[in-house]
């Protein structure tokens, strides 16, 4: 009765195991980051008022938006304020989250 159970036993053994079977995905770095831009650049980056849209920009040009707003070299009302308050990594994260998303 044992001997059967054994090949079994050998494939279970060596299977590899995923901690995360049944678990979704994590989300995109950028996501969590840039849901802070729907304030004024709308869901998911598509804007319905007169403020640009970020989504499907180029991923560098968001980036380097983000950057001269930071820097002052691009004037702006908050944007500046907000530009501040994120890291290089950050902003990178939330250019190549938004750049991602694919509008009609």
């Amino acid at each position: 009765m044992i001997r059967p159970l054994l090949p079994a036993a050998l494939v279970l053994a060596i299977a590899p195991v995923s901690p995360c079977v049944g678990q979704p995905a994590p989300p995109p770095p950028g996501r969590d980051l840039a849901a802070a831009c729907a304030n004024c650049h709308g869901t998911n980056g598509v804007s319905h008022a007169g403020i640009p849209s970020l989504a499907g920009r180029e991923r560098s040009e968001l980036v380097r938006l983000v950057q001269e707003f930071k820097s002052g070299r691009r004037p702006a009302t908050v944007m500046h304020q907000i530009a501040k308050g994120y890291s290089d990594e950050q902003i990178e994260a939330i250019a190549a989250y938004l750049s991602a998303i694919r509008t009609r």
